[in-house]
């Protein structure tokens, strides 16, 4: 009987693959995934309260994209040289940084715009700068044969604050609503927001140091020096063969999503404005705002994530990874266009985001694919090879989608190009099926070693 905790321990262990460093890495993960979640996706929506325009918000989206694409690559560079634990309590510190930024912002006025984007060069730095390190940790920690499972753990862990966080944002934003009216006016939105920026901050703080104080840094793999723009362009030339398809295919997909990303808030709350109203027993009646019914609505969409990710990362196992990958993908294109059509009814709008959730079920599978073929001690340099070209390609999405969706003018021409939020969605759609389509004809399947 003595045997039996260490045993359910075993099990969950197993089930997971949560080895010592992979849960340190899935803590910290949960702290900045939850800060990162309650603000990015309402990031589109802060900046329209603070006067920004749909093209200011596009080109937001598109520094977003550029930050994307150059953090990656020298963070796995500096993780291989000098170890995941260093890095990630860097970076971590500088997300902090970037969450505090953003919380003032709307003290200094005129220059609250800009200052977002000052913001968001330091709060992206766990996210971007330590893509390679997380990868590189999971590589190091797990076996080849369960690398979809051990991804399928941090994920697990993270998507659990995506389901946290935006819930936590629509009980702040819930609370600060205009019940009489059923929506919040600009001034209530920068409050509600402000709140939530302070909350992010905290476990940004929190985060960082739970991973400096319980990783376990004896089995980094440390790389080689870092040699360069040569050893930059080395490291693209070099990159398995695995991965070309799955990176072009994988590309146009993100392009697509990157066109409309940061639009689903102003789609559900301006263009859409569906909030709820539900009677509820010994509660009474409970009016959520549409800024509150998001939160829901992201909250619903990562639920789904959750009860899928465990299961279908086991799945590979038996149908390999790209199939899995694949639907991912599907999920990713055509979900802009259903959201563009659907009814302004809270219902269809919940069905919705469940479905988009399926969307993270291949996400354990996707990392596999990418980071499996690495070499070890090269894990961080293959993850940043392939996110720079791919986030590079999908710089300009935001910014094409921004004019697609508001229209562009031109000082002392005026109006040039009449955009439409139903043309940018169904834009982003067609890219996004073709991203897939070209995946399903020429990806490849990554055969894991003693799989």
């Amino acid at each position: 009987m003595a045997s039996e905790p260490a045993s359910v321990r075993d099990r969950v262990r197993e089930l997971f693959a949560l080895e010592r460093d992979v849960l340190v890495l899935s803590v910290a993960m949960f702290a900045f995934s939850l800060g990162f979640q309650m603000t990015s996706r309402y990031l589109g929506e802060y900046m329209v309260a603070l006067g920004a325009s749909a093209f200011i918000v596009g080109l937001y989206g598109t520094f977003s994209n550029v930050i994307s694409a150059v953090y990656p690559y020298p963070g796995g560079a500096i993780s291989d040289r000098i170890g995941s634990r260093y890095a990630l309590t860097v970076f971590g510190l500088l997300s902090a940084v970037g969450f505090a930024v953003w919380l003032v912002a709307p003290a200094f006025g005129a220059l609250a715009i800009p200052l977002i984007f000052v913001g968001l060069v330091f709060a992206q730095a766990w996210k971007s700068f330590g893509l390679g390190a997380t990868f590189a940790i999971v590589k190091q920690s797990v076996s080849s044969a369960r690398l979809a499972e051990g991804f399928a753990s941090t994920e697990t862990f993270r998507r659990t604050a995506f389901l946290v966080g935006p819930l936590l944002a629509a009980g702040v934003f819930a609370t600060l609503a205009t019940t009489d009216t059923g929506s919040m006016t600009d001034p209530q939105v920068v409050e509600a927001f402000v709140a939530i920026l302070a909350i992010a901050f905290v476990f940004a703080v929190l985060g960082t140091l739970a991973q400096h104080v319980l990783y376990d840094s004896a089995g980094d793999d440390f790389g080689k020096k870092f040699e360069g723009i040569s050893q930059v362009a080395d490291d693209l030339r070099n990159l398995p063969p695995e991965l070309r398809p799955l990176l072009i295919g994988d590309t146009l997909v993100r392009f697509a999503n990157g066109m409309v990303y940061v639009f689903f808030v102003i789609v559900v709350t301006r263009f859409l404005g569906v909030g709820l109203s539900v009677t509820l027993p010994v509660v009474g009646t409970v009016d959520l705002s549409p800024q509150a019914y998001f939160g829901v609505l992201l909250g619903i969409e990562m639920a789904v994530a959750l009860l899928t990710m465990i299961p279908v990362a086991k799945l590979t196992r038996r149908v390999g990874l790209k199939p899995v990958v694949a639907v991912g993908f599907a999920v990713y294109a055509v979900f802009p266009a259903l959201l563009i059509a659907a009814p302004p009814d809270a219902g269809v709008l919940a069905a919705l985001f469940a479905f988009s959730g399926l969307r993270f079920a291949g996400l354990p599978a996707h990392k596999a694919l990418i980071v499996g073929p690495a070499e070890r001690g090269a894990g961080g340099r293959v993850t940043g090879s392939y996110y720079l070209v791919r986030n590079v390609v999908v710089i300009p999405s935001a910014a094409l989608g921004g004019v697609l969706y508001g229209g562009l003018a031109v000082p002392g021409v005026g109006q040039v190009l009449a955009g439409s939020p139903p043309l940018a969605f169904g834009t982003a759609t067609v890219v996004g099926l073709l991203g897939t389509g070209y995946f399903l004809v020429f990806g490849e399947e990554f055969a894991v070693a003693g799989s």
